[in-house]
């Protein structure tokens, strides 16, 4: 039985899910994170996640920018052209700082690489 794809809502909906499960797995009391290894791992997903946003802005702006064409948007109040054109402008500015964010990401993911967990200590 094939599923129906998910939309664009029901995926960005999941995705803010999986930040917060992701927010209290990585709770120091929660010891879901033990090795170096798993930070790097995690980072290096994280790094992904954020690689990937751009894109996502990029599509969202451009499918505003089809609907101000339209003139189909209403407004509770001003003119939609104007909400419309400041939602593009953040958006725009969403995808530098996701590619800042993958930067700094990136910093990180190459930090963690030689580190490993000494098993000759106590914890």
């Amino acid at each position: 039985m094939s599923r129906k794809p998910r939309t664009a809502v029901e995926l960005s909906d999941a995705a803010a899910e999986a930040v917060r499960d992701l927010n209290h797995a990585t709770q120091s009391a929660k010891g879901e994170l033990t090795y170096p290894g798993d930070a790097y791992k995690t980072v290096a997903s994280l790094k992904l996640l954020a690689q990937r946003l751009p894109q996502s802005f990029d599509q969202l702006s451009d499918f505003l920018g089809r609907l101000a064409k339209t003139g189909a948007v209403t407004a509770d109040y001003g003119a939609p052209e104007d909400h419309l054109a400041e939602a593009r402008s953040a958006l725009a500015c969403a995808a530098i700082t996701a590619q800042t964010l993958t930067e700094y990401l990136d910093r990180a993911h190459s930090a963690l690489a030689p580190l490993g967990y000494d098993t000759t200590t106590e914890a």
